[in-house]
């Protein structure tokens, strides 16, 4: 397909279809944050980290062993995902456990999966 095949050589605005999409479309700040949050999922450390949380609940060092990160590496990503309310930690004792945050983020990486995959 060529540039000139994705042009309508029609100079015709379907009113009705433009007042709708207006109506419904978010307004340009929830556009913003959605934006800002697939700049956090644009990071595939990011993304590695949310797929081994997908798996199961891990501390820091659980986290680094599997993706063969340091524990400062791993700590610098979770605040990052914690800040953007992807992950959430729980404490047990001295150990500080991740997960993620809930379900609408398994959601998201598993609709990027399946996208990917067809």
């Amino acid at each position: 397909m060529q540039d000139k095949d994705l042009i309508c050589e029609n100079n015709h605005v379907h009113d009705e279809v433009c007042e709708q999409v207006t109506v419904d479309m978010p307004n340009e700040d929830t556009l913003y944050d959605v934006a800002e949050l697939f700049k956090i999922f644009g990071d595939s450390t990011r993304i590695r980290i949310l797929s081994a949380l997908a798996q199961a609940e891990m501390c820091v060092c659980d986290i680094g062993s599997v993706l063969n990160m340091t524990k400062s590496a791993v700590s610098h990503q979770l605040r990052i995902l914690r800040q953007a309310k992807l992950v959430k930690s729980r404490r047990s004792g001295k150990e500080i456990f991740y997960s993620l945050d809930d379900g609408h983020v398994l959601s998201i990486i598993n609709l990027a999966l399946e996208h990917i995959q067809e």
